[in-house]
């Protein structure tokens, strides 16, 4: 049973977070809800998964659920029966929105109970549907779960040698049981130990934001003819200069950095992604399908931003989304090896293609589908361009005012004495809407050498600290770095963590709660704060810097900024 129930079934086990993202790649709006209420598959699946719908489900039913399992002889065919019973369960769950999570996770619980034996054949025929769209490479990527995958353990001749064995292979008779099950053939065991010694996938599985998708199977479906496969429409969402350098031919380009600096030219370029997805899929073109795989440069430091634009997309509740794993680095990679071993339908000079349409040694693409690729080259070649043009004109205005400008701006440290403190003005505090907010990001930070460096730990306990919120602060050059915010009676500081060395941060600023002038998000991303720090003059307010942050709990920390802020203006009045 061991090919059929997958390793470490239990309470947050991997098979789990598996499922979460199988889940969230086919009906994301269920799986957003189900996140909200912080209900993990665990839950309410756990003995579905162990016991092969055997716990909650009649023997009448179990007998040919069975069969048809076993005959598809697919252990992965156990997640899609599961996620049919989600899905089938949407409509009764997601109006439960006010109930107790505990009375949602027993109701789902049960729900495959309500199964009959004449259900069966269409509830596996629907799990087949479901399979046939999902990646291939949500098997192959994950084959070690099950004791019986081929893949499980790359060294085989011990099993080979097992088959062929004259008599059993002890050292003493007495420790028998312990040596065949627990040491020598543990391989066989879906609890074995060493299965799989490189551990570091699984534990990216349960912080994966979507379904991984291989480079390799990205290429496999710009060949495939078949009707039934998964066809991908790949969104490279690198900056524009990486994708004018290289890119996959039946690429669309849609810059990852729009969506924070100027969010209406990002809204336009998605509206022009979906319409030039219709139209590839229309035409028939390799280059069109209705499962969105979104590619970065591979380098994490770079590709904080496509992960936002990929939950930015999962938000919405678009289904059918993937990452392509590692990024255009691993297809440069996979391009090349094929190339090595002679495999011309894959190459970096067939396959890569430049903002010009032609591939990298200016050959032009003869391949079938060609057409079609170039047709998603124009178009995203021209949301790219507009894009262009409208940062340059950005440019230019921030040039001109610039020429004019006074004083550089800079940050208000807490010995200044310009001006007074703002009350009687506007109120400040506007927690809403900032989608035609331009203003530049601040611009005269400090290198990290220059900053003291604390122990964050330290910090944390200081009795003076009464709130702390981790977050990320978001630079102009639009690379997020992990920070924290901390909070005393009178001033807002803003730690860095240091990647040099652990535990450690930079004191990155530090402001008077009563220098904040404005705090700002955005109305479609409202975990995007802003940070606007300045003085009161008799004309009004002078904004003299600013910062923004990813804040994951924004609400609770702008909420709470506010009302000590509040507090400090009342203590001066008195």
């Amino acid at each position: 049973m061991t090919k059929y129930i997958p390793r470490d079934c239990k309470v947050d086990g991997k098979p789990f977070h598996l499922f979460r993202l199988l889940l969230l790649y086919q009906d994301p709006e269920l799986c957003n809800f189900l996140d909200t209420k912080r209900i993990s598959a665990d839950t309410y699946a756990l003995m579905w998964i162990q016991s092969l719908f055997a716990s909650p489900c009649e023997l009448s039913v179990v007998q040919p659920m069975w069969d048809l399992y076993l005959q598809q002889a697919d252990p992965f065919f156990l997640f899609f029966l599961a996620l049919v019973i989600l899905v089938n369960a949407k409509e009764q769950i997601l109006p439960m929105e006010n109930e107790d999570k505990q009375v949602i996770v027993d109701t789902l619980k049960v729900f495959p109970a309500q199964l009959e034996a004449e259900d069966i054949e269409d509830f596996c025929a629907l799990a087949l549907y479901y399979s046939s769209r999902t990646p291939q490479s949500f098997r192959k990527d994950y084959q070690y779960m099950f004791g019986g995958s081929l893949t499980a353990r790359e060294d085989t001749s011990e099993e080979e040698m097992l088959s062929q064995a004259l008599c059993l292979p002890v050292s003493l008779f007495l420790t028998l049981l312990l040596l065949l099950l627990f040491q020598d053939y543990q391989y066989m065991f879906g609890g074995s130990l060493t299965a799989r010694e490189d551990t570091s996938e699984e534990e990216m599985l349960s912080q994966a934001l979507c379904l991984p998708v291989s480079v390799a199977e990205l290429l496999q479906a710009t060949e495939e003819t078949n009707g039934d496969s998964v066809h991908y429409f790949v969104v490279d969402c690198r900056p524009a200069d990486q994708y004018n350098t290289g890119h996959l031919s039946t690429a669309f380009h849609l810059d990852a950095n729009l969506m924070l600096q100027v969010p209406t030219e990002f809204a336009l370029a998605v509206q022009a992604l979906f319409s030039a997805q219709r139209t590839a899929i229309a035409a028939g073109s390799v280059a069109g399908g209705e499962h969105l795989c979104f590619m970065g440069s591979g380098r994490d430091e770079e590709d904080q931003y496509v992960h936002m634009v990929v939950a930015h997309f999962l938000q919405r509740h678009t289904a059918f989304i993937s990452l392509a794993r590692g990024g255009y680095h691993a297809l440069h990679t996979e391009l090349v090896k094929r190339e090595e071993k002679g495999d011309s339908s894959f190459s970096v000079r067939t396959c890569i293609v430049s903002t010009a349409g032609e591939d990298v040694n200016g050959e032009h693409d003869g391949r079938p589908g060609a057409q079609g690729a170039s047709l998603i080259n124009k178009l995203s070649s021209a949301v790219r361009h507009k894009s262009d043009a409208m940062k340059e004109q950005l440019s230019k205005i921030k040039d001109k005012l610039a020429e004019g400008a006074g004083p550089v701006e800079r940050h208000v440290s807490s010995s200044d004495k310009l001006g007074k403190p703002y009350r009687g003005v506007k109120p400040v505090f506007s927690i809403g809407d900032e989608e035609d907010d331009h203003d530049e990001m601040d611009s005269f930070s400090v290198s990290d050498d220059e900053h003291e460096v604390v122990n964050l730990d330290t910090w944390l306990k200081k009795p003076d600290v009464i709130q702390h919120f981790p977050c990320q602060e978001v630079k102009e050059s639009g690379h997020l770095l992990p920070s924290h915010l901390l909070l005393t009676s009178t001033h807002m500081y803003v730690l860095r963590d240091n990647p040099d060395r652990k535990g450690m941060s930079f004191i990155q600023s530090r402001h008077a709660l009563t220098e904040v002038v404005k705090i700002t998000s955005k109305k479609r991303h409202p975990d995007l704060i802003t940070f606007k720090y300045g003085i009161s003059e008799e004309e009004g307010v002078q904004v003299t810097g600013m910062e923004r942050f990813l804040i994951p709990e924004a609400a609770t920390c702008t909420r709470f900024i506010k009302d000590q802020i509040l507090k400090v203006l009342d203590a001066t009045d008195s």
